[in-house]
């Protein structure tokens, strides 16, 4: 196994659980021809002083053991092309790394001789898993609904004065409009790829509840004014997505501070990527996306590829700033976070909800 001088002082990192491991790309002869993903190597080259309190390890009659919970979509990843990258795992491992059939929920289990082997093959399996998932477009996101009849009546409100007053500017159509049964604010995003993760979402929501939700919010809904209209972007003459505002009625910073807590949590949790610092919380009224998808979502997460943003035509926004500045949307009350998820639809029109927690 050879590496570049430069490669071997400057590899690349990878984050996980607390943990940081480097990528070493693997050349070797028998591989040379072979296009694949690029392979994973946890920390040194020898592994046999991997902490072991990163994941259980059984003995068995055999030799160890090690059961690796992994949703039935990313299989594909440690099998690799013709079974590539599972058997170099093996073979470079000195394990044996058996996984259910394609679409069939159930445990990875690697097997072999020596406890090093298996730690190996877990760490790098782990690792493989987390590239992987970070490729794969969210399903689900945390949001507060604000599509109560009040705020809706008045969205429509503005989208026919925005028509009426600025159809003229460039790129200004009807076609840019949230519907307003799905306007909402999105606290984090999440890839959820089996029943036990969307399970783990909600069981999670109910802890944040008990654990600081219910003191911030008293039992009672948050009322929060939705006001004013911002661009996301730093030319409102070339704007992608334009939101509504919101904050506390009284003032107070209980919706930034649950909405802050919660994403950190989840971000603990692994069930969600960090992104900001803190939330911003935006609700999405005009988005270019919904040009050629009315059901698109206004993140900009890497996971969902670059290659949309490309082909987005941008629409001024100088007038609609200007006119609809302290535009007035209405009063709400906030009653719950909800496990939406994406592409989908509820009785009301809203996201259909996986999951919630509730204020009262």
């Amino acid at each position: 196994m050879r590496q570049n001088g430069m490669d071997v002082l400057r590899p690349t990192l990878i984050r996980i659980g607390g943990r940081v491991y480097r990528k070493n790309v693997i050349q070797e002869q028998a591989c040379q021809h072979e296009e694949e993903e690029d392979d994973f190597c946890a920390g040194p080259g020898d592994c046999a002083d991997e902490p072991c309190d990163a994941f259980v390890v059984e003995e068995t009659e055999k030799g160890f053991q090690c059961r690796v919970e992994v949703p039935s979509p990313l299989y594909k990843y440690i099998i690799g092309k013709k079974g590539e990258t599972k058997k170099r795992l093996e073979t470079e491992t000195r394990t044996s790394i058996s996984i259910p059939k394609p679409g069939v929920e159930g445990e990875i289990v690697i097997t072999g001789q020596h406890r090093s082997g298996i730690i190996s093959a877990r760490t790098r399996i782990d690792v493989l898993l987390d590239s992987f998932r970070k490729k794969q477009p969210f399903t689900h996101f945390l949001s507060f609904a604000l599509n109560q009849p009040n705020i809706q009546e008045k969205f429509l409100q503005f989208k026919e004065e925005v028509l009426e007053k600025c159809s003229k500017d460039h790129g200004v159509s009807s076609s840019l409009f949230q519907n307003p049964a799905k306007l909402h604010l999105t606290l984090g995003t999440l890839v959820l790829l089996n029943e036990q993760e969307i399970q783990k979402a909600r069981d999670l929501l109910q802890q944040c509840k008990e654990d600081f939700v219910d003191q911030i919010a008293g039992g009672k809904p948050l009322t929060v004014e939705v006001a004013g209209v911002e661009y996301m972007n730093d030319d409102p003459a070339m704007t992608d997505v334009l939101y509504a505002k919101v904050h506390m009625k009284d003032g107070s910073d209980r919706l930034q501070v649950i909405a802050d807590q919660l994403v950190e949590r989840f971000v603990a949790s692994g069930l969600m990527l960090k992104e900001w610092d803190r939330v911003k919380l935006h609700a999405t009224v005009m988005n270019t996306l919904f040009r050629k998808d009315p059901s698109a979502e206004e993140q900009n997460n890497t996971m969902t590829g670059k290659s949309s943003f490309k082909e987005r035509e941008s629409f001024n926004g100088r007038n609609i700033l200007k006119l609809f500045e302290n535009f007035y949307f209405g009063e709400v009350q906030l009653d719950s976070v909800r496990l939406s998820q994406r592409f989908s639809s509820d009785a009301s029109g809203y996201y259909a909800t996986s999951g919630q927690l509730t204020f009262s």
